[in-house]
């Protein structure tokens, strides 16, 4: 590997949210990666860094130019450079649509267990939460969706928005082209507006491809908005950059009027060069960081198989994030997940936090160096069986 991603970085000192919030439990819980990103982007900051002037910024025509290279040259798919709208982030980007493409007391649709997040968006926002549960499958465990339940709920008169999740979090779900086919003929059918959360499209194992939602059909792109960004493929969180795109001029224009009317328009003056560099430089590291995400996927999968075969891991081929079946367990999740961060010192996210539908599932972060995954798997073993003895 030309990239170094068994190096652990000291995170001390630096007000990690993932690391500071553990106290003393190993975090592999919040979805932001323990890897230094790309070289190439280092460099670019610290260029720009050394100007020592960081006035305020604008987009140069690079920023469009790099979403669209990239998306069309890894996914396929032709971006025009007028849909895209620069969002300080996807999650501020969601709850502006929520509230300027919907009214309070309106519904929006999620479909559970789902991105915790995205109930706040709603919630917060003064509208209700409509929940189409995923059905839990066997053999493979997975979920599908109830398309059945999908469609007596966007039927609701109520119903003017949905939040897609694709791929899906927590599990990793890649949607295929039929699937989003039919959501979009649902949506369309009840003059729903699709919101597709796109965050994690980047981060699948090698051989296996998400597919953008706008992709599956002139229906989808006509009633859709995507959010898309580099911060979570190249671990920049903290740069506060996104971008929404949407083909339909008109829903194009609302979603930038709110987006702008709550200030969340303007880039910091970091967020242009990082994103130019990680789409026209990223792509070597990123090749070789999924590849290493997808071995920690399947050392932590033979793992439980070997040790904690009452764990059960469902099938996933995006996102760094493993979704654990611990119902062998315990039915509630929550109190496994609090013996494990009082007792084991392994601080993971509990099913529970993304919908009645994650009850009895434990949510974990695989994007660290293996020596941190090993040192976790061994604090899991050992909490989990101190649990059982209870």
């Amino acid at each position: 590997m030309a990239y170094d991603f068994d190096k652990i970085t000291d995170r001390s000192g630096t007000w990690s949210i993932k690391w500071d919030a553990a106290g003393k439990a190993l975090p592999m819980w919040v979805a932001d990666m323990d890897f230094k990103t790309a070289p190439e982007i280092i460099s670019a900051i610290q260029e720009r860094a050394a100007h020592g002037i960081y006035g305020y910024t604008d987009l140069p025509d690079e920023w469009r130019s790099a979403y669209v290279n990239w998306w069309k040259d890894r996914h396929g798919l032709a971006i025009g450079p007028d849909w895209l709208v620069f969002a300080s982030g996807v999650v501020p980007a969601i709850s502006s649509m929520v509230r300027k493409l919907t009214t309070p007391g309106e519904k929006v649709l999620i479909q559970t267990p789902v991105y915790n997040i995205f109930y706040n968006c709603i919630l917060n926002n003064g509208r209700e939460v409509l929940e189409s549960p995923l059905r839990l499958c066997e053999g493979p465990l997975r979920y599908e969706i109830d398309f059945e339940d999908l469609a007596e709920k966007l039927a609701d008169p109520q119903c003017s928005l949905m939040l897609l999740c694709n791929p899906q979090n927590p599990s990793g779900r890649i949607w295929t082209r039929e699937e989003l086919t039919r959501v979009a003929e649902l949506a369309a059918e009840n003059s729903v507006t699709v919101i597709s959360d796109e965050i994690h499209c980047d981060l699948t194992d090698p051989g296996f491809e998400y597919v953008p939602f706008a992709s599956v059909s002139e229906t989808a792109r006509r009633i859709s908005a995507t959010c898309i960004a580099p911060t979570k493929t190249f671990n920049l969180a903290g740069l506060h950059s996104s971008a929404v795109f949407a083909e339909d001029r008109f829903l194009r224009h609302r979603i930038w009027r709110g987006i702008n009317t709550d200030d969340l328009g303007e880039p910091g003056c970091f967020a242009p060069i990082a994103t130019i560099t990680a789409f026209e430089k990223g792509g070597p590291w990123l090749s070789e960081l999924t590849a290493y995400i997808s071995e920690n996927r399947r050392t932590l999968e033979a793992f439980l198989e070997k040790d904690l075969p009452q764990i059960r891991l469902m099938e996933g081929h995006a996102t760094y994030l493993g979704w654990l079946d611990v119902k062998m367990v315990s039915e509630d999740d929550r109190p496994l997940q609090k013996f494990l961060r009082e007792e084991a010192k392994l601080f993971v996210s509990a099913g529970s936090a993304y919908g009645a539908a994650g009850r009895g599932f434990l949510r974990i972060n695989l994007a660290c160096p293996k020596g941190q995954l090993k040192e976790a798997l061994l604090r899991l073993k050992t909490g989990v069986q101190a649990f059982e003895k209870q």
